[in-house]
């Protein structure tokens, strides 16, 4: 078996990301992203219209591959994409921390 020609490449991490975001992304560092079901359609049609993110990818993030191998994702409608960021918190301040109050002139 004789080795591939084209160089190799690393697999960005594109997991949260808008898939037209993640598509750009993967595109420039030289990897394509793709339908996990390979009987399935295009992942750019099921990513079309709308918001979608990318939820898992397959090959991992860091991974060596071969210049524009195909990497599998899943995608949810926006929304719905599990966020790395912290759950907002009320606008209550905290109780122990004192207000300042003015005074009035007499």
């Amino acid at each position: 078996m004789s080795e591939r020609a084209a160089p190799r490449v690393i697999v960005p991490d594109v997991v949260g990301l808008p898939f037209h975001i993640g598509r750009d992304v993967a595109s420039d560092a030289g990897v394509t992203l793709t339908n996990p079901d390979p009987d399935g359609p295009p992942i750019g049609a099921l990513a079309w219209p709308g918001l979608f993110y990318i939820t898992s990818q397959h090959s991992a993030a860091g991974a060596e591959v071969y210049q524009w191998d195909s990497i599998a994702v899943e995608i949810t409608a926006g929304g719905n994409a599990p966020s790395p960021a912290l759950p907002l918190k009320p606008n209550n301040p905290p109780s122990d921390q004192a207000s300042a109050r003015g005074t009035t002139a007499s």
